[in-house]
């Protein structure tokens, strides 16, 4: 699997990310939902020079034909709810007439520090032969985003997959190093090296959901 880290060069993305750690900022949801978006969209960015492309004739108003490279890859963005959605809307911004799915993964605790990953709702398209780009904001444990990865394979065998996260926990990096295909690519904003008890990011962020959308019971 091969790792894109955006922290390794210090951009935009570093901006964003100290504004969504920030105890001071990240209780605004607007501008939390919105850094989740843009990063969504720089990320998109990079990726798309990693697709493959083709020579399109294009007329001009000049009556003049251009040859336009444009997207060779039918492209699948995926998200799990409900901390993904402004993430993914920023990949979406992007590649606009992309095909979309969406999975619900949660945990269901048992005690204090012990849960389940559940899934119960999915919603995507065939994905024979498509590029697949599943991104989560916060990649603690793996664990669900390789459930949500494998609910998408019940859809078809993709033929790239692509795997999105704002921050990543090392353990989490390693662990979906052995889940994916070796082709795979991961692009992160920052890999942070702890998970706590409750397998939470550390120094991480807290909880993406309820900050970009509010507490729940």
């Amino acid at each position: 699997m091969k790792v894109h880290n955006f922290a390794t060069t210090p951009s935009l993305v570093s901006q964003y990310l100290a504004e969504m750690r920030s105890v001071t900022i990240q209780n605004d949801r607007l501008r939390f939902r919105r850094n989740l978006e843009r990063v969504g969209e720089i990320m998109a960015y990079e990726l798309s020079k990693t697709l493959k492309y083709k020579d399109e004739k294009v007329r001009t108003p000049l009556g003049v034909d251009a040859s336009c490279p444009v997207i060779d890859e039918k492209l699948v963005l995926a998200t799990i709810f409900r901390a993904g959605v402004p993430f993914h809307q920023g990949f979406l911004r992007y590649f606009d007439n992309a095909e979309n799915a969406f999975v619900s993964a949660y945990r269901k605790y048992k005690e204090k520090e012990n849960f389940d990953i559940c899934i119960e709702y999915l919603a995507s398209p065939r994905l024979d032969g498509k590029t697949l780009v599943l991104c989560d904001p916060m990649l603690a444990t793996g664990a669900s985003m390789e459930l949500s990865y494998k609910a998408l394979l019940t859809k078809g065998k993709p033929a790239k997959v692509h795997i999105a996260s704002v921050i990543a926990s090392r353990h989490a990096v390693d662990y979906m190093a052995g889940v994916l295909p070796d082709d795979a690519e991961l692009w992160v904003g920052v890999i942070d090296d702890k998970i706590n008890a409750h397998s939470y990011i550390v120094p991480g962020l807290g909880d993406a959901g309820d900050l970009a959308y509010g507490t729940k019971e």
